[in-house]
């Protein structure tokens, strides 16, 4: 099958690099020059593509079976909704003349607005950050394109290998929601699940994909911290409490799927 991976960064190479291990021609694009060399040695055929929000660059990446489409929101705040929104749009208004049937989408949970309970995937409304507003709204858009079929999946928070979690919080003092359960997912899992999805032919869905225990906030980045050997975050116990837990029961049975690291605690 021949598959192109919008966004060859931390997960897409790594993606794309078990697609081509499972026998896939796989194209990966970069925003950078320097990227392309290493996308090649990873055995992806390697394409520079911009979207500024145009889409800019060889439109043969386009011209594939299937596409993962894995770009980040901006990261200026007061124009990621629109400026996503422009993106999503040339991306498609391109696709349409090529032989692209179907669409993965990377999203995330933070469509999910803190309803201080179990979420599940209908409960995607009115999200509280203007980057769940844009991916939401990008979701959405490449849903209801007819020409095309798509399955979305939304990630919890990403960690593995390189990205230590420990990292993200030490040291930090008077941290907020310390009791909240977080929504996480190791890449293995998000590699594995976005393969089964192509490779079965699971399109028209929407889908949460998160490790199945949530360990309290300051459970995970305090331990995370000590294994990582810095500071230990402080969380101020007055604070309120807002949160989500994401269910992924739907994914699991849909795609007949376990995951491989179900509790972060133990993979830290």
């Amino acid at each position: 099958m021949e598959i192109s991976i919008l966004g060859c960064g931390w997960l897409g190479h790594s993606l794309g690099k078990n697609l081509v291990r499972k026998g896939h021609l796989v194209k990966g694009s970069t925003t950078t020059e320097e990227k392309l060399y290493e996308l090649e040695k990873s055995g992806i055929n390697p394409y520079r593509v911009l979207l500024n929000p145009e889409y800019t660059g060889d439109k043969d990446f386009l011209n594939s079976e299937r596409i993962v489409i894995n770009i980040p929101p901006p990261k200026d705040s007061g124009a990621i909704e629109s400026f996503m929104a422009s993106q999503l749009g040339s991306i498609l208004s391109n696709v349409r003349n090529y032989s692209v049937s179907h669409v993965t989408f990377v999203s995330s949970t933070s469509v999910y607005p803190g309803l201080n309970r179990e979420v599940f995937e209908a409960d995607a409304r009115e999200p509280e950050r203007e980057v769940g507003r844009a991916l939401l709204k990008a979701e959405r858009m490449i849903m209801d394109d007819t020409s095309i079929a798509s399955t979305i999946i939304r990630f919890g928070g990403l960690f593995g290998y390189d990205r230590i979690p420990g990292r993200f919080l030490a040291g930090k003092k008077g941290l907020k929601n310390g009791e909240a359960p977080v929504n996480l997912i190791h890449r293995d899992d998000c590699i594995e699940i976005i393969i089964r999805i192509i490779e079965q032919g699971v399109w028209g869905e929407v889908f949460n994909a998160c490790a199945d225990v949530h360990p309290t906030r300051k459970e995970f980045y305090t331990r995370a911290a000590e294994k990582a050997g810095l500071p230990l975050p402080e969380f101020d116990e007055s604070s309120g409490l807002t949160y989500k837990i994401v269910n992924s029961d739907k994914l699991k049975s849909t795609i007949n799927y376990q995951f491989q690291y179900p509790d972060p605690m133990e993979v830290i």
